[in-house]
């Protein structure tokens, strides 16, 4: 055998993928672990979304290879859900191409815009596959640090040689530190890349997890000319198994990646189609059911991070409590200890860049009295 690519030496295993194994190891050999680390929602779906699927799958037609683009009837629950939430008008035929999940939509739009030697910017601190992704195409991936509201440092962006960049990453809400963003800052994003030439991707999986004011990229007038934003049903619709997601755009940036997905996919299950059209259209009262069960959460996960003395906000969105560690201890000590010692598992927050450090992530996809376990373990 002549050697693998040089990429499988360079890119890194995503940490869960690699944590979790460690986890669900101690799990077999009898550890009691509660999983406070990742965020896959463990609520159930819609009864409606689970019998749209299972009235689709019993048909004998359902099964065969589905368009590349999705159905159609997908397309427009996904644009009738844009302009029912955010108030933006999409067009179902041109500016919307249903995902496996949006995180494949990060590698679809990178190789649909970067070639070896462009840069991107990212968060730091920022979802990690931003930059894997970026480094598997042979691309530089750069840094850039956030203010204390969570926005972009924008006097270091302006300071930097911006020749070679061709994409600017932002997650509003952001993960992992929950900040909501909001029109005015979009505002800057979309002058920022204009005055730049940069393709601005808004990734918004959480737009709609204790957020108030949920808002997309495109709510900024002229953000079609240089944003796509992409968005997922797997945190609002407790569907992260299903893999749906959505990238949109304008209409020749969507062909592109549309170029790009179909030679690395053969469509979605009808099924999975079908529900997610389901779930689209439910109303403001799934939201708000989905928002009081994780409030319960969110004030009991503070109490946890008040017992771990961490420095933390009430004001932020998302799935997580993101804490700030005093200065005189690491995040993977504790980490550790919480792990071995209280069986116990939380994120370090170093996995999301430089500026997690002394940081750490706790999630809210468990049921309250796991949490309160857990509380009770750290309080014996």
């Amino acid at each position: 055998m002549k050697g693998f690519a040089k990429r499988t030496e360079e890119a890194k295993e995503y940490y869960f993928s690699a944590k979790l194994r460690e986890v669900n190891q101690l799990i077999a050999s009898g550890k009691p672990i509660i999983n406070l680390g990742i965020g896959s929602p463990d609520l159930s779906p819609p009864a409606s979304v689970i019998q749209a699927l299972q009235n689709t799958a019993s048909h004998g037609n359902s099964h065969g290879y589905q368009s590349y683009q999705g159905i159609p009837e997908l397309r427009v629950a996904m644009a009738e859900y844009y302009e029912k939430e955010f108030g933006v008008s999409l067009n179902p035929d041109h500016q919307i191409l249903p995902l496996m999940g949006s995180k494949e939509g990060i590698m679809h739009v990178s190789m649909a815009f970067l070639n070896p030697g462009d840069e991107v910017l990212i968060p730091n601190p920022g979802y990690p596959t931003y930059r894997s992704v970026t480094e598997l195409l042979d691309c530089k991936a750069i840094s850039y640090p956030l203010l204390s509201d969570g926005s972009p440092d924008f006097d270091f962006l302006e300071k930097q040689d911006l020749s070679k960049v061709k994409i600017l990453w932002v997650n509003y809400p952001h993960m992992p530190t929950g900040h909501r963003g909001s029109k005015a800052l979009f505002q800057k994003l979309v002058d920022f890349a204009k005055k730049h030439d940069l393709i601005l991707v808004n990734d918004n999986p959480y737009s709609h997890i204790l957020n108030p004011e949920p808002i997309s990229i495109f709510s900024i007038e002229g953000a079609k000319e240089v944003a796509l934003e992409l968005n997922s049903l797997s945190k609002t619709f407790n569907i992260p198994g299903w893999r749906v997601g959505m990238v949109l755009g304008q209409e020749n940036w969507i062909k592109a990646i549309t170029r790009i997905k179909s030679n690395m996919d053969s469509g979605m299950f009808l099924g999975i189609q079908r529900g997610a059209v389901e779930a689209l259209r439910l109303g403001k009262n799934w939201f708000a059911d989905i928002n009081e069960e994780y409030e319960k959460r969110r004030k009991l996960v503070w109490d946890l991070a008040t017992l771990l003395d961490l420095d933390f906000s009430k004001d932020r969105s998302g799935l997580f409590v993101w804490g700030k560690l005093p200065a005189n201890k690491s995040a993977q000590e504790l980490v550790d200890w919480l792990l071995y010692e209280k069986n116990i598992f939380i994120t370090p927050g170093e996995i999301f860049g430089e500026e997690g450090e002394n940081h750490v992530r706790i999630s809210l996809c468990l049921p309250e009295f796991k949490i309160l376990e857990a509380i009770k373990r750290l309080k014996n």
